[in-house]
């Protein structure tokens, strides 16, 4: 009697009643298809569906905003039980997640598998545009906007754009007159760790920026920049 098991060729991916294999005795290279359970939980408000009524449930709350779980330090409600142990981890200190090539420790899986990708050098995101391909996701998005010319974050003193929230954050100093990054020589304040920097050479005496043509080196790449118009004209 035939056997009426359906098994998946996990080669090339074709269906095969019974393991028959045209040219193969042996069925090593095949592995039972097991069916897809029938998703008979449907949402009332959006076309999904779920195969378990727990699944449903969970579901319901992105419309409803439930949020049943809260926290008992902090007392942050949540949507799900597993954000709730997430969150209990930035109270404890908690990091269960390590790197197996340097050992760091992360609060979230998700945080360690891209931190491992520094290590493995890949980079699983492309620009449809330019096909440069970058480690994470939000770097891909931040870049895009070189395409776009996106700029969404607006200041909301001068209603200047940017496309970048930390250019925003820097651009905010202007307005706020902050300035948190101080020379530890003469104790001189700044709005930005770059305005710091170039400061630092003023005692340190170091010039990174060289001319090609005559050697000449400058402090500030703007100054490099002034210089070059004397051999190009």
């Amino acid at each position: 009697m035939m056997n009426s098991t359906v098994y998946k060729h996990f080669l090339c991916g074709n269906f095969l009643l019974g393991g028959i294999l045209p040219g193969r005795q042996s069925m090593d290279c095949l592995v039972e298809e097991k069916p897809l359970k029938e998703k008979k939980h449907k949402c009332q408000l959006c076309p999904k569906s779920f195969g378990q009524v727990d699944h449903l449930r969970r579901h319901m709350r992105t419309h409803t905003c439930e949020k049943p779980f809260q926290c008992q330090l902090c007392y942050k409600e949540f949507a799900q039980v597993d954000y709730l142990k997430k969150h209990a981890r930035t109270h404890s200190g908690e990091k269960p997640y390590k790197c197996q090539f340097c050992h760091k420790a992360f609060v979230q899986a998700d945080h360690v598998r891209r931190h491992m990708r520094t290590h493995t050098g890949e980079k699983p995101y492309k620009c449809q545009i330019c096909y440069k391909e970058f480690a994470q996701v939000d770097y891909v998005k931040k870049h895009i906007r070189t395409h776009t010319g996106e700029r969404p974050y607006e200041c909301q003193c001068c209603h200047k754009a940017f496309a970048q929230v930390d250019h925003l954050r820097r651009h905010m100093k202007t307005h706020t007159g902050e300035k948190p990054f101080k020379c530890q020589v003469c104790y001189k304040e700044f709005a930005l760790a770059d305005y710091l920097k170039k400061h630092a050479r003023t005692h340190t005496g170091e010039k990174p920026y060289k001319c090609l043509c005559c050697n000449k080196a400058f402090a500030q790449s703007d100054h490099l920049k002034r210089h070059m118009k004397m051999h190009t004209g």
